[in-house]
């Protein structure tokens, strides 16, 4: 019976081995990013630059909620959902 119990342990190993690879490559740095990019949107304030996910740059006006006011040029201001800013410019 011992046998049969080490047998189990020894089929399973290179799985539990490769799940941890896969944890440590993959699945926890990805969650760091989020944890970044979500302070990120949290620390935006009126007058940031942003790049929005489809690579538009734009001016932060006024934070809401849920939403940015954003200005594109002088003639356009519009709402963009948080979701799509994709990163902060540094000037």
């Amino acid at each position: 019976m011992e046998q049969g119990a080490g047998g189990i342990i020894a089929s399973l190993l290179p799985l539990i081995v490769l799940f941890a690879i896969f944890y440590f490559l993959i699945i926890r740095p990805q969650q760091t990013q989020a944890k970044k990019h979500k302070e990120m949107i949290a620390n935006l304030k009126k007058g940031d630059k942003v790049i929005t996910s489809g690579g538009l740059i734009a001016e932060i006006v006024k934070p809401e909620e849920e939403f940015f006011t954003i200005k594109l040029n002088d003639d356009n201001i519009v709402k963009l959902s948080k979701e799509f800013i994709s990163k902060k410019i540094d000037d």
